[in-house]
């Protein structure tokens, strides 16, 4: 028996093809990301090493900031561009911008200062509910845009035009405001779920428009990016509907950091264009960019959060450790993280982990037992047992420890 006759995939019936194009991430962590309420900002230290794990990772842009927004901020995203230049990342940096002169001028100056282009990405409000409230219109929004997007071209910056709250907006605002940047010499189009209202069926009937609009342009070198938030919680779904559409280009941040619900969770948005076979990224250091941004912005990481929570690929009840266990027993590691798992722990540099608590079996037992050396003995077997039956909760290694070595345990 084949591992293609051990499971039945639903997932690939009638299922829509990849997109014809490779795909591309922006990481928005150390931007986006940042805006997030409850975060610490991380230290230029742990900012440094996330940029190799994203590299590592084989991600392909960075937002390294909006220097915009002060020296101190200019001093931040140098280091880190200079950390992209010395030490040979394969990941390209871009910066945030307003579709203002003060806040492109520093991105140029950075750019020139380190020998290293840097992709600007100037946004604007494109929402009706956003210029009511900001007393906006059209031709203001417009001559601020083209002004910029002028500014951005004699500066030599490529330019990613971004829609803020774009999902909401009408499509006549959205034709005019993209049709300027088309106009002025953009190479990117970034469609924007700012307020995290989308659905898949919107994000895709979003992405369709953009490729219109494109087309209609006669351009040929310009590609389209998605940015999504988690506000309905369907970041991860909306970025996976905008590629089908056409969407060159998806944004995310790890662990989903951001404002308000956050943004898309790279990290899963990852794992599941991996498990759909629409990436072949080495992802084996997933976990450890996701614990180290966990640290550095001091967000602790939920023990349900999918594949990367504590308990995602733990179990301390008896049918569903039995099984692993005798997968593993069979000498396939591969079976033993499929059993009872939809998602591969071992894809992702991860294994399954089996406890000892109220739920267990013996056979939960034995294998602690086995994986820390000790002999097992019935009467070993029979205190951890009973011990685990009488907690209300999965117990921990030390108690285990304890238990194992009570002379109780050691009879026989």
């Amino acid at each position: 028996m084949t591992r293609d006759d051990l499971i039945y995939d639903w997932n690939l019936i009638d299922q829509a093809p990849p997109p014809p194009h490779p795909i591309e991430f922006d990481d928005e962590t150390l931007r986006d990301g940042l805006q997030c309420p409850s975060v610490t900002n991380p230290t230029i230290d742990e900012k440094l090493r996330l940029l190799h794990l994203m590299s590592d990772l084989g991600l392909h842009y960075v937002n390294v900031g909006l220097p915009g927004a002060g020296p101190h901020v200019v001093d931040v995203v140098t280091r880190l561009v200079e950390e992209i230049r010395d030490s040979r990342l394969d990941i390209e940096p871009n910066c945030a911008a307003r579709t203002m002169e003060v806040d492109i001028r520093p991105v140029a100056e950075i750019a020139q200062k380190t020998g290293v282009p840097i992709e600007v990405s100037m946004f604007i409000g494109s929402s009706q509910i956003r210029a009511y409230t900001e007393n906006w219109d059209i031709d203001t929004m417009l001559e601020h845009s083209v002004k910029a997007l002028e500014f951005a071209n004699k500066e030599g910056l490529s330019v990613m035009f971004v829609t803020e709250d774009t999902t909401r907006a009408h499509p006549d605002t959205l034709r005019k405001l993209y049709g300027a940047a088309l106009d002025h010499g953009a190479s990117r189009l970034c469609f924007c779920d700012t307020a995290g209202h989308a659905t898949p069926n919107g994000s895709a009937q979003l992405i369709t428009f953009a490729r219109e609009l494109v087309e209609q342009s006669g351009r040929k070198d310009v590609k389209i990016d998605w940015h999504g938030h988690m506000d309905r919680g369907l970041g991860v779904e909306n970025a996976v509907a905008a590629l089908r559409a056409g969407a060159h280009r998806v944004h995310g941040s790890a662990l989903g950091i951001g404002e308000r619900a956050g943004n898309c969770p790279m990290d899963l948005l990852l794992v599941n264009l991996k498990l759909l076979g629409w990436i072949d990224n080495d992802l084996h250091k997933l976990g450890e960019y996701v614990q180290l941004t966990s640290e550095a912005v001091e967000i602790p990481i939920p023990v349900s959060y999918p594949v990367f929570g504590r308990d995602a690929f733990e179990t301390g009840t008896g049918v569903h450790a039995a099984a692993v266990i005798k997968a593993q027993q069979k000498g396939d590691e591969w079976l033993a993280n499929r059993v009872y798992s939809g998602v591969p722990a071992d894809e992702f540099g991860l294994g399954q982990i089996i406890r000892v608590g109220p739920m267990s079996g013996k056979s939960n037992v034995v294998w602690w037992l086995e994986e820390h050396d000790y002999e097992v003995t019935d009467e070993r077997v029979e205190a951890l047992f009973q011990a685990a039956k009488k907690s209300r909760r999965l117990l921990e290694d030390d108690e285990l420890h304890q238990l194992a070595k009570a002379p109780t345990a050691n009879v026989g």
